[in-house]
């Protein structure tokens, strides 16, 4: 890019007159945004595609109840999950047992809600879960749900 030359309509005590139209040779100062918005565009789909792949992805067979679903909260909840294998998940992360109960601590301090997901495979034993539920509370949350999933059978006899 180099830089532009107004010329002179000669004559007229040097007074400089700008052309328009073709064959002007003044530099253009506007800002061509049209690249800017094509790649805005290009980031908000990938965005849009992503976003619902960031999602808690610990695979866990779940149990099956007639129970509905809890209203959705402002402040993203808190998750426990309890494997088969027999491995503790706080969000997406693994937690030690011996560990468990500092971060908790650490992270009650720090939120507003009290609510926990306790997410447990169904074929964990009841023990174990109520080991976590127990830690759980003694942690500083009371307020646990367990996370489920829709369509099993309920208790007076009727399939989901």
């Amino acid at each position: 890019m180099g830089a532009g030359v107004v010329k002179s309509s000669g004559g007229g005590g040097g007074r400089r007159r700008r052309r328009s139209g073709r064959g002007s040779n003044h530099m253009m100062s506007e800002i061509n945004v049209t690249p800017f918005v094509d790649v805005m565009l290009v980031l908000l789909i990938i965005f849009m595609v992503a976003a619902p792949l960031l999602t808690v992805g610990v695979p866990v067979q779940l149990p099956e109840t007639s129970a509905s679903a809890l209203p959705t909260e402002q402040e993203e909840p808190l998750t426990i999950t309890l494997t088969l294998d027999g491995l503790l998940l706080l969000q997406t992360s693994e937690v030690p047992r011996d560990d468990l109960m500092t971060r908790l601590r650490a992270i009650a301090e720090e939120r507003e809600s009290q609510r926990v997901f306790l997410r447990a495979d169904s074929a964990v034993p009841y023990g174990d879960v109520a080991q976590i539920m127990g830690a759980l509370q003694a942690g500083g949350f009371n307020e646990i749900s367990f996370v489920h999933d829709t369509g099993g059978p309920a208790l007076n006899g009727s399939g989901g």
